[in-house]
């Protein structure tokens, strides 16, 4: 796909990106160099120590030093490949919520670590869920404890239909892994994030986007930091992203949530995240 700067500023699901977007060239995929420029003035490092950047990947085999999640950690360098739609989106991520996107790689490097898990397996999990978090992750700040009840128990008419008008104006959805930013180019019925719930004050709101951004990603960031959290895959609940009110034109009508294949029931345990005191309660839904 030909890149269009314009395009993508004129889609609600890349409304996070849409700063870092407005800074690239209107029709040309951008370059390390332009990317890396984007940095300038910028204060952003990984949890190693070392200042972001932007590398060509290595090619062969790879010393564990310089294999993707420890040279990010050590050296604060991402490899990123040219004209390469994931990678881009990673760089984007990475511009807009870099304590979270920092928080995770330091995830993956003591994952990959710790010797002194107690089982390989606990590793996996963590790396799993990190790895989701990353790749498929949505943000959701909420002030109505009600609907992220109704989101966390899959009763998706009562939330994006009988309670619309309350979702706008008590709940936000912000597209945070890269993979479902590169699936958001082309949205299809069956796109699924998976949700990362963060209760807010209702003043957030309110907010510019900017200051919104910023107090996610402080909140992420603190979350992952306890390495209690974030160790599987069930901390995250899916969301439907194209039931979301305004991110298709579709939904503007109740039929469009009869589709039980794409907005499922769902059985499964859940675990709660209360991000005021970090308690957890695991529950059926």
């Amino acid at each position: 796909m030909e890149f269009e700067r314009d395009s993508l500023l004129q889609s609600v699901l890349f409304a996070p990106l849409y700063a870092a977007i407005a800074n690239l060239k209107a029709d040309q995929f951008p370059t390390l160099d332009e990317l890396n420029a984007l940095l300038f003035n910028r204060e952003i490092s990984v949890q190693g120590g070392s200042g972001l950047r932007f590398v060509a990947p290595q090619a062969g085999r790879l010393a564990f030093e310089e294999q993707y999640e420890p040279r990010c950690y050590l050296s604060g360098e991402v490899q990123t490949r040219a004209e390469n739609w994931h990678d881009l989106f990673n760089a984007l991520v990475w511009l807009t919520f870099p304590k979270a996107k920092a928080a995770i790689n330091a995830r993956h490097y003591r994952a990959l670590t710790d010797i002194d898990a107690e089982m390989s397996s606990q590793r996996g999990a963590v790396r799993d869920a990190n790895t989701l978090l990353d790749e498929s992750g949505v943000i959701v700040a909420y002030a109505d404890e009600g609907l992220a009840d109704l989101l966390r128990n899959f009763q998706w008419r009562e939330l994006f239909w009988q309670r619309r008008d309350e979702v706008r104006s008590s709940t936000r959805f912000y597209i945070f892994g890269h993979g479902l930013y590169e699936k958001a180019m082309q949205p299809y019925v069956g796109m699924t994030g998976h949700g990362l719930l963060i209760r807010v004050e209702q003043g957030f709101f309110g907010l510019p986007i900017e200051q919104q951004l910023a107090y996610l990603d402080d909140k992420v960031a603190e979350y992952l930091a306890d390495s209690q959290y974030c160790r599987c895959t069930h901390e995250l609940s899916p969301v439907p992203l194209l039931g979301v009110p305004e991110w298709s034109v579709d939904n503007e009508c109740s039929s469009y949530y009869d589709n039980t294949a794409y907005f499922r029931p769902g059985r499964r345990k859940f675990v709660r995240v209360d991000s005021r005191n970090c308690k957890f309660s695991g529950k059926r839904s």
